[in-house]
Formats: structure tokens, sequence, C-alpha cells
């Protein structure tokens, strides 16, 4: 089996110098770099991963906690994160906490166990334990989708743990104002899982739609799908039952949108001719709805990327201040507001 001291004679280079283009701890000039790459392919080399990690202290692994199994938007912040991390060189562990407050404890604990270099966290509506045990041990942390802190702190990161979401209010807003514009005068919100971030700024921004579009504010046309598509079928039926029910929905993210179409359907209402939509997460299969699904698509593989960027930042400045980084959605007008069709790019409207 070769080693490290024949691909540096193959590539007449220091075995230093192969180490440092192995595990990149320091820059080598563009020509050597391939040498050292051409005799590793060469001679058939497998840099020994164990004997690294007891060299370095390091497993160059990852730890990604989020529910991916129950939650389809997170398969595509899964994806973003996995090939930051190849492209540096990690390999991810993967746990799906279940949004379970002492599931995902458990976890988390297993995959520090398992020494990763750090985590990834999307963490659940009581992270209280959770952010106990990161703080104990001391593990190198970033939270994901969801922001950990309540009060004057949401948002401005958690002592020592960085942190990276898509804006939620703003966009939330905009899909208040545009079925307003409309003219729709009640507006329904099937919110997600009360102590989320995401959801208090969903409500938030709903709030803030409809005072700029000048409509007051009716507790009863917010209801709670806690982020599923069973609660969300439920909360919707609930607000058909109202005296005066909406005639329009938003629904905060994509599986809460498969179950208020469950309710619609169940009550033999149409979209939009019966109840204007909008939801919040764009999907791969939301342009084949009939009609197309207006929504709000949040950046997945760029908040999964980024995610792993703070960690190998935090990893090599381990003392510097904590972060919080916003990225911003896309709205995506199709039909299911009422709008008419949409021209395509390129045509005559």
């Amino acid at each position: 089996m070769p080693t490290m001291a024949d691909v540096a004679r193959g590539a007449g280079v220091s075995v230093a110098t192969v180490s440092h283009v192995l595990n990149g701890t320091r820059p080598v000039l563009p020509h050597t770099r391939q040498a050292v790459l051409d005799a590793v392919e060469r001679l058939g080399y497998t840099p020994n991963g164990l004997a690294r990690s007891l060299v370095t202290s390091r497993t160059r692994s990852i730890g990604l906690a989020v529910s991916a199994v129950s939650n389809p938007y997170f398969t595509e912040i899964l994806q973003g994160v996995e090939a930051r991390a190849l492209e540096h060189g990690y390999s991810l562990l993967i746990a799906d906490p279940h949004d379970d407050p002492a599931h995902e404890r458990t976890v988390v604990q297993l995959l520090h166990e398992r020494r990763v270099d750090g985590v990834i966290v999307a963490a659940s509506a009581q992270p209280r334990e959770l952010v106990a045990y990161l703080t104990r041990h001391g593990v190198p942390t970033v939270f994901l989708d969801r922001l950990v802190g309540t009060g004057p702190d949401a948002g401005r990161g958690t002592p020592g743990f960085d942190q990276v979401c898509a804006d939620s209010a703003e966009p939330t807003a905009l899909l208040v104002t545009h079925l307003a514009g409309l003219g729709h005068r009640r507006i329904g919100l099937v919110a997600g899982l009360p102590g989320l971030s995401t959801t208090a700024e969903r409500i938030t921004g709903y709030r803030h739609g409809l005072a700029a579009a000048g409509l007051p504010h009716d507790e009863r046309l917010v209801v709670h799908g806690d982020s599923a598509a069973d609660g969300a079928q439920r909360a919707t039926a609930a607000l058909l039952s109202l005296a005066v029910p909406p005639t329009a929905l938003i629904t905060a993210n994509n599986a809460m949108t498969i179950g208020a179409l469950r309710a619609l359907r169940a009550h033999g209402l149409s979209v939009p001719h019966d109840m204007a939509l909008c939801c919040f997460d764009d999907f791969d299969w939301a342009d084949l709805f009939s009609p197309g699904l207006t929504a709000i698509a949040q950046p997945g593989r760029d908040l999964g990327s980024r995610a792993v960027q703070l960690l190998l930042e935090r990893l090599a400045a381990p003392e510097r201040p904590a972060r919080t980084v916003r990225l911003p959605c896309a709205f995506v007008h199709r039909t299911s507001c009422g709008c008419p069709p949409q021209p395509e790019r390129g045509t005559d409207p």
C-alpha cells in the first residue's frame, strides 16, 4: 500500500508539502499541488483518515441534525450542506430529530460522541436542553433555518453559535398585500408550530401586511397547522367553519399547503375560484398543480451551503463573534392567487 512518502517521492516534493495539499493546511503553488494530486492518482494512495484525525484532533466530519424525512423542505437544504462539505473534504453524518426536543438532544449528543468537528442543527421549538448541552461541551455549532433566542436577542445569534436563515417576515407581508391588492379583505393564515422563530416571524409579517393594506387584524383568521399536513388540514377546516370565513389563505410551509388543499377539497371548494391560496415554500412540483401555486421560494441549497461555510469559519477562528446571516427569498407568481397566467419570459404580454 503506497504511503505519503511514496507520493512525495513521486511528485518530487517533501512529505510536508503532500500533507498541506491533502489537508488544506497551507497554500501550495498550483503546479506543485497538481503534481501531488497526479502522484496520488497514479499511485492509488488513500489517506488514512483515522491516523490523520489522531494527529490533527479533527475528523473532517460534520454532524447535520434536520428533520429531512418528515419535512421535504430540508431535503434541498441537505443537498446544499452535502455539496459544500464535500467541496472542502468533509464527510457528513445525518440524524433526524423529528422536531422533538428530547430526541433532538439525544441525536446531537450521538453525533458529538462520534467526534464530528461541529454540528449544523435545525432546532426544535424548545431547544433549551440542546443549547445547554452544546454550550457545556463547547461544540462548534451553526443553527440552520430556525433562529435560537427570544425577545430582544432573537435573530442576533446565541453567544458562541452562528445562525443562518431565510427572510420570513417581509415575504409573508408581500403575500398579504398581493392578495389584498386582488380585493380580498379576509385573509387567513395557517401558521406553523408555535415556538419556532419561523412561525413567529411569518405571523409578524402577516400582521405587517394587513397594516400596510389597511386591513384589520382578526385573531380568528390565524390558526396553527403545527408545520404538518394533518395539522393544517384541521386548521383550515376550522377557518372554513367561521361564520364569515376567509376568501384567501396563506399557508406557512409546503407540508401545510398540502393539508390546506385537502381540507378545501373535502369542503368542495376549488382554488382560486372559491378560495385564493398563496404559500410560503416553493417546491419542485408546485407548478404542476392546477392551478400553479403562487409561492415564496426559499434559497434552500444556499442556506445549506452557507451553514457549512459558517461552521468552517468557526472552526478556523473559534473566538470570533457569533453571526446571524439572513438570505433573501423570491416571489414566484403563478395562478392559485387568482391572477391570470403570467406570460413566459421573452414573450409579449
